[in-house]
Formats: C-alpha cells, sequence, structure tokens
C-alpha cells in the first residue's frame, strides 16, 4: 500500500532513523537561532526529509520542540546520576563526599570546556530558561529533582549528623555556585581582575568542591539546635519606628 500523502515514506528501520534525524537536526536549529527563529522547513531540509515529516512523527513543531529537551535533559540527568553512583562505587559505596562532588562537578561543567559544537546543549537549555515554552515543572521533573534526591543522598550518607533538610540546602547551595560558574563563564565575567588574571574553569569547580566540603563539615560540627534554628521571615519581623 502506497504511503499516505501526508505520511514521510519509511523503509526498514528507516521511521527511527528519520525520528533521530529530525531530532538532531532541531537541537542544533534551536541552540543556534532559537524556536522562533527556526521553521519547519529549516528542520526537515537539515534532516533531508520531506515536509510532513515533523507533523507524522511529532505532532508539530512544538511537540518537537518539546522532545528535543526532554531527550538533552534525559542525557545530562544520567550523566550527573551516573557520575554520583560512580563516585560511590568507588568509595566501595560509603561517602567519600570530595570524591562525589568533583565528579558531578566535572559532569555539570563539561560543556564550557568542549568546542562550540559541543556546547550547543548548553545554549539550548539557557535560551529555555530565558524565554520558557514547556510548562514550569518540565526541567524539575525531567531533571532537577532526581539529580538533587542524589546529591542529598550523597550528603547524608557522608555527613549522617545532617537532618534531610540541611542536606537539600545543602545541595541547592553546591549546585547553585555551579550554576553562577556557567552564567559567568558565558558572559565572559570570570576574569573580573584583568587579562591576566583569568580564572579557569577547572579552578572555578576545584573551589566550589572544597568549599562545599568546608561548609558542610562544619555543618557537621554545630549543634543541632543551632542547625535547625531559622530566622523568622520578613514580614515576622517586628518593624522599627520611624523616628
Amino acid at each position: 500500500m502506497p504511503p499516505h500523502p501526508d505520511q514521510e515514506p519509511v523503509s526498514d528501520g528507516g521511521m527511527s532513523d528519520t525520528r533521530e534525524r529530525l531530532l538532531d537536526a532541531a537541537e542544533d536549529l534551536f541552540a543556534r537561532k532559537g524556536y522562533a527563529g527556526t521553521s519547519v522547513r529549516d528542520i526537515v531540509a537539515a534532516a533531508d526529509c520531506n515536509l510532513a515529516a515533523v507533523n507524522y512523527h511529532f505532532g508539530g513543531k512544538h511537540k518537537l520542540y518539546e522532545e528535543v529537551l526532554r531527550r538533552r535533559l534525559g542525557v545530562m540527568r544520567e550523566q550527573r546520576l551516573a557520575a554520583v553512583a560512580n563516585a560511590a562505587r568507588a568509595a566501595g559505596g560509603g561517602g567519600d563526599l570530595e570524591a562525589t562532588l568533583r565528579a558531578y562537578a566535572e559532569t555539570f561543567l563539561a560543556p564550557l570546556q568542549t568546542n562550540p559544537e559541543g556546547q550547543h546543549p548548553l545554549r539550548l537549555m539557557l535560551r529555555e530558561i530565558v524565554d520558557p515554552l514547556l510548562p514550569q515543572d518540565f526541567f524539575h521533573r525531567e531533571l532537577i529533582l532526581p539529580v538533587n534526591r542524589a546529591l542529598a543522598a550523597a550528603i547524608t550518607r557522608a555527613a549522617p549528623e545532617l537532618s534531610e533538610r540541611e542536606a537539600r540546602l545543602c545541595v541547592q547551595s553546591f549546585v547553585g555556585q555551579l550554576l553562577h560558574a556557567m552564567h559567568a563563564r558565558r558572559f565572559a565575567v570570570t576574569d573580573l581582575e584583568g587579562p591576566g588574571e583569568a580564572l579557569s574553569i577547572v579552578e572555578i569547580a576545584d573551589h566550589i568542591v572544597r568549599f562545599t566540603v568546608a561548609g558542610v563539615a562544619r555543618l557537621r560540627h554545630e549543634p543541632g539546635p543551632r542547625r535547625g534554628r531559622s530566622r523568622p521571615a520578613p514580614a515576622d519581623r517586628p518593624h522599627r519606628r520611624d523616628r
């Protein structure tokens, strides 16, 4: 039976191959030109497919964009989870926190050390963060939640004195520093002391890891009530009278 006019012709193994070509082409174009700057015609031309292929395989440009992000986030998630798991195995299942955080930081910042082609995934992520087209919980569900849980578990193994909430706060601090390093590198603000004093991404990652390990060690030796103490929210604090 001949294919439907709107259907991409498929040979043995051709459907999977066409789908992957579309995903690869779309990821490259969305990263370089953005969603609005990329047309379906651009994508099918780069993927060497007919015009109906995007609708046939994904149901439209927006669904293709969503699948591109899901695939990319899935790769990043598995890489980061593997970094944490491999570090734990190397330590015999124990709590070598520095080795775990270092492995994670290297994986997290690896795109900054690649050639421009290798930085396409990073550009794609930043475009979605700056101009989101997907649901608010998309990044959280696909990447942030599972990875942060693994990091928090690694911290509690290394520092069992910390509560689950404290471990989560440590994760927020650690990942926040990595995100700052990534954005600072992108906008060329890592050499604030002048061209002769530029900081390398390796230096920055090493500092973040050592700083976080030292912070966790300090928390371990604080009295429990002090660690759990929280300040009142700004709205709950008494206001000073104007004089």
